[in-house]
């Protein structure tokens, strides 16, 4: 649930247990992060509890350093700041890189219109959306609704509305503005850590510097990786006429392209995947590690 000054903290069935990791993880640079499975042993109180296996993880994320997250809920705004498609589509496909399902939540429909140009956008690609306006908490109870049984985290830019958002959802968060925590204490001079609070019947992940930058400067997905990443274009990516080396950027018989000239793809979410994929084209694979 916490980890925090090489103390672990594990929700367990009757308890949350402090737990040190034992010697042998450090030996195998092996940390354990926030949302891992584990196997402890609970001793007596002259000797320490700890960790001394971790079980499989289906996905961890280098910061924040999170493991085995079901669902990531990006926060877009429409205006102050305006959305930014190209940030939000990042952190769609470093969700999808990561295995993890992106659920697009739209905020401040109530300082603006045009909310459903983006609706339809991402609703047509094959995401869930869900359109909140802040001020009446209208969408923070669909949101809510989601959570039960999982392990979901927030991201978007700072003003988006993701404290907002997450004080409708559970006001025992107690988050103020500058995504400060006082249930955590956290102020500019405290550590800073990732925590889980159970909500809804899952668990919500309070993420100190879950910034859109952050997550993109430590997620980076190769060329090759890239195309899988975006899901509407799953259907056409074995009909480009070269399938095998198709940048589907304007490729001659690139399907991905003919399908967004037909209207079958958004021209941002293909703009998007241009933008990311320059960035990626000269960076190897031994590179990345």
């Amino acid at each position: 649930m916490k980890g925090i000054g090489g103390f672990y903290y594990v929700d367990a069935v009757d308890a949350v247990y402090e737990c040190k990791a034992r010697g042998s993880f450090r030996n195998k640079k092996i940390t354990p992060l926030v949302g891992d499975d584990v196997l402890i042993t609970v001793n007596d109180g002259e000797h320490e509890n700890t960790i001394d296996e971790i079980l499989e993880r289906k996905n961890a994320l280098v910061r924040p350093p999170l493991a085995n997250l079901d669902q990531l809920f990006v926060v877009a705004s429409l205006v102050d700041p305006k959305i930014n498609t190209l940030v939000l589509d990042k952190l769609i496909a470093i969700a999808e890189y990561k295995h993890i399902e992106p659920i697009i939540v739209l905020t401040k429909t109530d300082l603006a219109n045009g909310w459903q140009e983006y609706y339809d956008i991402y609703h047509h690609a094959g995401f869930q959306v869900i359109v909140c306006d802040n001020t009446a908490g209208t969408g923070a109870e669909e949101v809510k609704a989601l959570l039960g049984g999982k392990i979901s985290a927030f991201t978007g830019n700072t003003g988006v509305g993701k404290s907002t958002l997450l004080n409708h959802i559970a006001p025992e968060l107690q988050l103020a503005t500058g995504e400060t925590s006082k249930k955590l204490g956290r102020g500019k001079h405290t550590t800073r850590h990732c925590e889980l609070f159970k909500v809804g019947g899952g668990f919500i992940a309070d993420t100190p510097g879950f910034s859109s930058l952050d997550f993109e400067r430590c997620e980076k997905i190769l060329k090759d990786d890239l195309p899988y990443c975006f899901r509407e274009f799953e259907p056409y990516l074995s009909d480009c006429q070269f399938a095998t080396n198709c940048a589907h950027l304007n490729d001659k018989g690139c399907a991905v392209v003919q399908a967004m000239r037909e209207g079958k793809i958004s021209p941002s979410r293909h703009e998007s995947y241009a933008a990311m994929y320059r960035e990626v084209k000269d960076i190897k694979e031994w590179q990345n590690r």
